[in-house]
């Protein structure tokens, strides 16, 4: 059975597809094995991935994937077939420490670097962050360690680069 994760907004603009990620849901956390994710053909059966997801993994904003179009007319993700060099990075404030259980609070402290993100809802304050290729990665990271410690949030890397990685 599918689960798919909360709709968005379909972005002003350009001419949108949706693409679809399936992934094993992970144990502890969201109940989703699916998550839809706006984009921009760029060639026959490819598109560059315009938001930021917020469960799968090994995707980042700006991102070309391959799909494949179902019988339904729904497009599927088949692999990513360039990397942007963008990053994807995700923090959950935790809701007894500093910051309560606030989104724009972790935007704010983050705000400094320019990244671009979404929130997942209200009720789970989870942002999803788009950290451009060209950001002060080794700042950028000691300002998210920095958080963690003092029990600001919890944050994964969810689509990481060499250049993230050595910084």
């Amino acid at each position: 059975m599918t689960s798919t994760a909360p709709e968005r907004q379909r972005p002003d603009g350009a001419e949108y597809v949706k693409i679809w990620f399936r992934f094993v849901p992970r144990e502890g956390w969201l109940p989703y094995d699916t998550e839809g994710l706006w984009a921009v053909e760029v060639g026959p059966d490819v598109a560059r991935v315009s938001n930021v997801p917020f469960l799968q993994g090994g995707v980042a904003e700006g991102d070309v994937v391959r799909f494949m179009t179902d019988p339904d007319g729904v497009c599927w993700a088949t692999g990513r077939v360039e990397a942007s060099g963008n990053c994807t990075v995700r923090v959950l404030p935790i809701p007894s420490g500093p910051l309560g259980p606030s989104a724009q609070a972790v935007y704010e402290r983050l705000a400094p670097f320019g990244l671009g993100g979404e929130s997942f809802s209200e009720d789970l304050p989870l942002v999803a962050f788009n950290v451009p290729a060209d950001a002060d990665f080794p700042r950028l990271k000691a300002v998210l360690l920095q958080g963690k410690a003092e029990g600001w949030w919890q944050f994964e890397e969810a689509c990481v680069t060499d250049a993230w990685e050595t910084a």
